[in-house]
């Protein structure tokens, strides 16, 4: 399973994100928290409560006072993955055909198209460059063709892509929108979720994962007017003994960006490389990451600095 992927399907069934809502208003017993999000059959709702419980997003309690009887409450883990809910709950608010609720049935397709693409690594081979349905079966030997154009369809009707260019009446390849690119922030927060909640058990850091959340967030970048230069974004991954780094090579012109490719070879005028805790905590501001910046520091600080916006965009008012 890819980084990410177990948060954000957690939050897109509705009826999770209910149980956790309920919860967060204060403890509940089962007859009571059944009843308040819609009845559900009681199978579903202890299968659902069974799996935020091993998450750590809730605990259960055995009431003494009433033989049988058992209650819920929400923890600290839990709320924090609520936070991870309004992330997403902003991504949904630009979908291209209108603000989306989560928790709602187009909330649940919206976020399981994403998922689906960026689990078939789909997203990460869009993320670069525009292909055709046959052009991705050839980079994605490892899922079926069928599977490959049911994604692509799924992606398409929900906005997070679009053909590119004239097709000359049909669809000749396809591109990532500007709202599928703002999907880097539910899943950075959901990634960062699972690293401080889920520890060991949380999915390793991946070489496809990694260079699709840089090449999709790149070209939101805000850069100033004077930045300008060659830029290495580099995330260790540690592969028993060995150390290997993915990331991109970015380019700058006076603010402007010219290029965004996952080629880290050749010397770029600056860099910064970083575990991935490293980079969440220098992304975030915190004090004790041990991100190396080399060359001319001015670039990668700037690129930091609206990577922040990107990855944790300020709440609408």
């Amino acid at each position: 399973m890819r980084p990410g992927v177990q948060v954000l399907s957690i939050l897109a069934v509705p009826l999770n994100v209910e149980i956790l809502h309920m919860l967060k208003a204060g403890q509940a017993l089962l007859p009571d928290l059944r009843r308040e999000v819609g009845h559900p059959p009681v199978t579903t709702m202890r299968s659902y409560l069974r799996k935020l419980s091993e998450l750590g997003a809730i605990e259960r309690h055995r009431e003494d006072d009433f033989p049988g009887s058992v209650s819920y409450t929400i923890t600290h883990d839990g709320e924090r993955l609520l936070a991870v809910g309004e992330t997403l709950q902003r991504w949904l608010e630009g979908a291209p055909e209108g603000s989306i609720e989560l928790g709602s049935t187009a909330a649940k397709s919206a976020t399981k198209a994403f998922i689906d693409g960026w689990s078939a690594s789909v997203v990460r081979a869009l993320a670069a460059r525009p292909l055709a349905l046959t052009e991705l079966d050839r980079f994605i030997p490892q899922v079926s063709y069928p599977t490959l154009e049911r994604r692509l369809t799924a992606m398409r009707l929900v906005g997070l892509i679009e053909p590119h260019g004239e097709g000359n009446g049909r669809v000749s390849r396809y591109q990532v929108t500007p709202w599928l690119r703002t999907a880097v922030a539910p899943l950075t927060a959901a990634v960062g979720w699972e690293r401080q909640c889920l520890g060991a058990k949380a999915p390793p850091p991946g070489r496809i994962g990694i260079e699709a959340t840089f090449l999709l967030a790149v070209p939101l970048l805000d850069m100033p007017p004077d930045a300008s230069g060659t830029c290495r974004l580099a995330v260790e991954l540690r592969r028993g003994t060995e150390l290997e780094f993915a990331g991109v090579m970015v380019r700058v012109e006076e603010g402007e960006l010219r290029s965004c490719v996952s080629r880290l070879e050749g010397q770029p005028d600056s860099w910064a490389t970083g575990n991935l805790l490293d980079w969440f905590r220098w992304l975030r501001g915190l004090e004790g990451h041990q991100i190396e910046l080399g060359g001319d520091t001015a670039l990668p600080n700037a690129m930091a600095n609206a990577m922040r916006r990107v990855f944790m965009p300020a709440p609408k008012t």
